[in-house]
């Protein structure tokens, strides 16, 4: 029988080569859809340990399959790969190489925890009953993401369950959180445009003003949230991008507003483009100008289903100790593991990976974002420990 001791020493056995894979991954960053040479390392990798079957369900990601010799339930553990578009100011033996490009988010310790997984479980092969199922998602981080193509490309048929973790440096190393229910809001997008009438600055009153116009619309928009949306409900509309205008003398034709909508319940994020419509309608036609409104939908929100976060949060507190699980609320940040939740009930967990001792405080997309790389060895032990107990759940059902 497998124990925490096993998995202990399994994982132990191995950290070097985890933290080994996660420095070369991240000395070699590549960006959303583009993860032609991380693809190909993973794959060389997994090819690397006996028992796998390792396909490529799209061009930048891999599959691999572990059959166990008794049969049982499907599992799938993914991991995203993707870089960001970031000119990483870390001075370490393994930085970037590649100008303008940074794994400033952890996903190259996705990739080194779930090939460390990999690794591990491909040694157990006689003693696992079903199969566990290892995705190595592309396009995380860029609409509309890797995670539907890999659902297209049949990656979760028959899977059972699917599970996931992102490494967290706001939360400390040797702390996890998840919980059942919602996890991480859905994001969406919208580009407004203002068309008015430029003209003079000495005669605003023979032109239609689109930036005046455009802050009407921006102040009218968070009524929304505050007068148009239950209370009880959690939104958030924020406008983070205005440009108009081109100089002091000239009164604009156009403006350009650009945000992002978070929420949680569907049918309040489904209304939320038609309150903002009638919004921006009824400014624009109030002062004679016209309008463009694109809304596009992005990742739905991650909920946790109950049984499979309750194996999880088990797993969790017997890997490391009780009060390691943290109880904490929703976070409004987004992830397109959601796409995966939609096939089969799945949990979705965070991993700290801050440590203030080591200087490791900088927030996930900034120049200097950096993990502890002990939190690589508690996601290897979580992931194993979740899929063996999957599979023990199976056995004495």
């Amino acid at each position: 029988m497998v124990t925490r001791d096993t998995i202990g020493h399994a994982a132990d056995s191995i950290r070097r080569e985890v933290i080994g894979w996660r420095r070369h991954l991240h000395q070699y960053p590549e960006l959303s859809f583009e993860e032609h040479e991380t693809a190909r390392f993973v794959e060389e990798t997994l090819r690397s340990f006996p028992g796998l079957e390792v396909t490529r369900p799209t061009p930048t990601s891999v599959l691999a399959r572990l059959i166990g010799e008794k049969h049982g339930k499907t599992l799938a553990i993914r991991a995203d790969m993707d870089a960001l578009p970031i000119q990483e100011e870390n001075e370490t033996e393994y930085k970037s190489v590649h100008p303008g490009k940074m794994h400033a988010c952890g996903h190259d310790g996705h990739t080194a925890m779930l090939l460390g997984t990999a690794k591990i479980l491909s040694g157990m092969k006689e003693d696992l009953r079903g199969e566990i199922r290892f995705i190595f998602q592309h396009g995380e981080e860029q609409l509309p993401g890797g995670a539907d193509a890999l659902v297209q490309a049949g990656v979760m048929e028959n899977v059972d369950a699917v599970i996931g973790a992102h490494l967290w440096a706001p939360i400390e190393t040797g702390k996890v959180f998840t919980k059942s229910g919602p996890l991480m809001a859905a994001a969406d997008i919208f580009r407004i445009r203002i068309n008015g009438r430029g003209g003079h600055s000495a005669v605003p009153h023979e032109t239609v003003d689109a930036l005046a116009i455009g802050t009407q619309v921006v102040g009218n928009l968070q009524h929304i949230l505050s007068r148009q949306t239950d209370p009880f409900e959690t939104l958030v509309v924020s406008v983070t991008k205005f440009t108009a205008g081109t100089s002091h003398s000239i009164i604009p034709d156009t403006a350009e507003i650009t945000g992002s909508v978070r929420s949680f319940n569907e049918d309040v994020r489904k209304q939320v483009p038609k309150q903002m419509e009638r919004i921006i309608k009824g400014v624009t036609d109030a002062h004679g100008a016209a309008y463009d409104l694109d809304y596009e939908y992005g990742y739905s929100p991650v909920m946790n289903e109950e049984n499979i976060t309750g194996l999880m949060e088990t797993v969790i507190m017997d890997t490391l100790e009780t009060d390691a699980l943290l109880r904490l609320n929703p976070m409004m940040i987004s992830e397109d593991f959601s796409r995966y939740q939609q096939e089969a009930p799945g949990c979705f967990i965070l991993i700290g990976a801050g440590n203030a001792e080591k200087g490791i405080t900088y927030p996930h997309h900034h120049p200097k974002f950096e993990i502890d790389e002990e939190s690589l060895d508690i996601g290897v032990r979580i992931f194993v420990g979740a899929a063996l107990a999957f599979m023990e759940e199976k056995q004495t059902s």
